[in-house]
């Protein structure tokens, strides 16, 4: 359990922000790719999903490693627009305001979603439990004036 604990206060550091948005990423992707979508590296430490969403502007396909949380139950995800706590929101969190209906692949199974922006009472719910489940969250809210954007996933029909 001391390696998680190491990695949590690595991934709260300033240094960590700045380098881990172009390095992450990257590896995610291309490891992902090379496995065919059986290992994405970052799910090692917590789980992840690759998101493509449609581009804001572009409408064009956008793909996305990220760490998620699945809801008990296993018929939803939570994603977090953390941004490694750096200012601006994450270029997918827009893309999933302007179109909610993305997929994401889920240990190698594609799986079309439709995401929603989580508010209010049922946001802070969420955010208490997300807590629980990565505490690193909390430096970087801490560290940005903007509200973290959180999303809940449920498969689509």
């Amino acid at each position: 359990m001391i390696g998680v604990r190491v990695v949590q206060k690595i991934s709260s550091t300033r240094t960590f922000a700045k380098v881990a948005p172009h390095v992450i990423p990257a590896l995610d992707r291309a490891v992902h790719r090379l496995t065919r979508g059986k290992v994405l590296l970052s799910a090692q430490m917590l789980p992840g999903v690759i998101l493509t969403s449609t581009g804001a502007r572009s409408g064009l396909p956008r793909r996305a490693p990220l760490a998620c949380m699945p809801e008990e139950g296993g018929g939803s995800w939570i994603l977090i627009g953390s941004n490694f706590g750096r200012t601006g929101h994450p270029a997918w969190t827009g893309n999933l305001l302007a179109h909610p209906d993305a997929e994401i692949n889920w240990k190698g199974t594609d799986i079309p979603v439709t995401a929603v922006l989580l508010t209010g009472e049922e946001r802070a719910a969420v955010w208490k439990a997300l807590l629980t489940f990565w505490p690193p969250y909390a430096t970087y809210q801490a560290r940005v004036e903007r509200e973290i954007r959180l999303f809940r996933l449920t498969p689509r029909s």
